[in-house]
């Protein structure tokens, strides 16, 4: 891979955006890859928990300058197949099996929001700004917007979307865009906070709360969705982790995925 830098530590996986002389604008390049890196950590045994972090004084600026100037020329059916690429990477980062988080270090546009909504969480700097400027350039955050919107609530969407206003860290955070908002020596302590937390659960429980959260959030609570809910607690505690977990917790010992 040229545009990421992937590692893994105790069982996290941090995937880097490492193009910071573009601010990490993305490409069809940089999409390709990041697809592929989160179906890695998807199907990584020893990975419990993925971080999507960025390089500079960005975290995401949007679609790279060159590649928009190659857009500009392209036929319907080419930008057809290209937003087909951005979409099935946004929906690979939102589907990822494992509990996902942004590290949000420097500012957000465009189509980078996307990248922070699709994100399970998101810790950012105090200093960061977050725009959705599609509109200013004649064009609509159209990809991005089933996350985005999910993220922020469609009121704040109406604004923000239509405005293209840039607003700050704090603001992301009354919206519900991102989590946690902490200055830049804190970012690192935030993220492991969340992280370890993560590591400690359970992994097939993450796995199917994951499941449970993209079926549940939204619905109406109707028989359908009740009758879900039983099924998947009573699946849960059949499983050989949720057993084991119960009785770790009774026996006053560590789960085996801990130990």
């Amino acid at each position: 891979m040229t545009a990421l830098t992937v590692t893994t530590h105790a069982a996290v996986r941090t995937i880097t955006l490492s193009r910071p002389e573009v601010r990490n604008a993305f490409n069809d390049e940089v999409i390709a890859e990041l697809k592929a890196a989160f179906e890695a950590a998807d199907q990584a045994p020893d990975v419990r928990c993925v971080v999507l972090a960025a390089e500079g004084p960005a975290f995401c600026a949007g679609a790279d300058l060159n590649w928009m100037r190659r857009m500009a020329d392209y036929t319907r059916d080419q930008n057809l197949a290209d937003a087909a690429q951005l979409a099935a990477m946004l929906r690979a980062i939102y589907t990822c099996a494992k509990p996902t988080l942004a590290r949000v270090q420097g500012d957000v546009y465009a189509g980078g929001l996307g990248l922070v909504a699709a994100c399970d969480m998101a810790v950012s700097v105090d200093t960061a700004h977050y725009c959705l400027s599609e509109v200013k350039i004649g064009l609509i955050p159209a990809t991005i917007s089933p996350y985005v919107i999910r993220a922020m609530g469609a009121r704040a969407a109406h604004r923000y979307f239509l405005t293209a206003e840039r607003f700050s860290a704090t603001e992301a955070h009354r919206l519900g865009l991102v989590h946690e908002v902490v200055s830049a020596d804190a970012l690192d302590a935030q993220v492991d906070a969340l992280t370890q937390a993560l590591v400690a659960a359970s992994p097939d429980a993450l796995t199917a709360c994951k499941q449970l959260l993209h079926e549940v959030a939204g619905r109406d609570i109707d028989h359908a969705l009740v009758d879900r809910t039983v099924q998947g607690i009573a699946d849960i505690r059949a499983s050989a982790q949720g057993k084991e977990g119960v009785q770790s917790f009774l026996q006053k010992r560590k789960p085996h995925w801990l130990v």
